[in-house]
C-alpha cells in the first residue's frame, strides 16, 4: 500500500511503526523492531536514531519500553542474511518483530519503500518514516541500540576486531582488523569485503 493513501484516510486502531537496524555492517545480525505507542503517553524527542547521540537513544529506549502499549525486537541471523541477502533478511526480521507483538496492530507502518510479507495485518511503506512517525521512530531507536548491544557483546568475545568502536560497518579500521585477522563467526561471508578476505585478495583495502 502506497504512502499518500495513508496520508489520505484515517485508520481508527492501533497503529505499529517497524524499522531495522544493521544492513551495511559487515558483521552481525540484522536486527528489527515494532512499537505500539500509547496515545495517552506520548514521549517527546523520539527521531531517527541515527540522528540522536548515544545517550539520547539509550534514554528514549527505556522510556519506549516503559510506556508503550507494546513493543517487540526481533533479529535475521548472519546465516540467514549469506542465504536469503540483506534486504530479504531485514524484511524477515521485522515480519518477525511485527508477529511477535503482544498486542496485533490494525496497521503497520514500514520505514522505507518495501512492506515485508507475511506480516498480521495491512502495511505500508513511508520513506523517511523514521524521521515523521513516532511509531516508528520508537522502532529505529529500539533496533539501533538492540543491535549496539549485540556488537559490545561481540567486542567482548573478538576484541581485536574493535566492535565497540565501528560497531561492525565497513570503517578503515574494521578493513585493517579484517585483513590482519581474517573473519570471525559474526562476519557476513556474503559481503564483498568479508568475501575477498577469506578469498585472500587485498581488494578490501583498495
Amino acid at each position: 500500500m502506497q504512502a499518500d493513501l495513508f496520508q489520505s484516510q484515517t485508520v481508527v486502531g492501533l497503529i505499529a511503526g517497524l524499522d531495522e537496524a544493521g544492513r551495511g555492517p559487515l558483521a552481525g545480525p540484522v536486527f528489527a523492531a515494532a512499537v505500539i505507542l500509547d496515545p495517552a503517553r506520548p514521549i517527546a524527542g523520539l527521531n531517527d536514531s541515527k540522528k540522536l547521540t548515544a545517550r539520547r537513544r539509550e534514554a528514549l529506549a527505556g522510556q519506549i519500553k516503559e510506556q508503550a502499549l507494546a513493543w517487540e525486537i526481533a533479529s535475521a541471523s548472519v546465516a540467514e542474511i549469506d542465504d536469503i541477502n540483506i534486504l530479504q533478511a531485514a524484511m524477515l526480521a521485522m515480519q518477525r518483530a511485527c508477529n511477535a507483538l503482544a498486542i496485533q496492530p490494525v496497521q503497520a507502518l514500514v520505514d522505507g519503500n518495501r512492506v515485508p510479507g507475511g506480516l498480521c495485518c495491512p502495511a505500508i511503506a513511508l520513506v523517511k518514516g523514521d524521521a515523521t512517525q513516532p511509531a516508528i521512530s520508537a522502532a529505529s531507536i529500539l533496533a539501533k541500540t538492540a543491535r549496539d548491544a549485540y556488537c559490545m557483546d561481540l567486542h567482548a568475545r573478538f576484541p581485536e576486531y574493535g566492535f565497540d568502536q565501528h560497531k561492525g560497518y565497513g570503517t578503515a579500521l574494521h578493513l585493517q582488523r579484517l585483513a590482519e585477522h581474517g573473519a570471525c563467526e559474526a562476519h557476513r561471508r556474503s559481503f564483498a569485503p568479508v568475501r575477498q578476505i577469506l578469498l585472500g585478495t587485498s581488494h578490501a583495502l583498495d
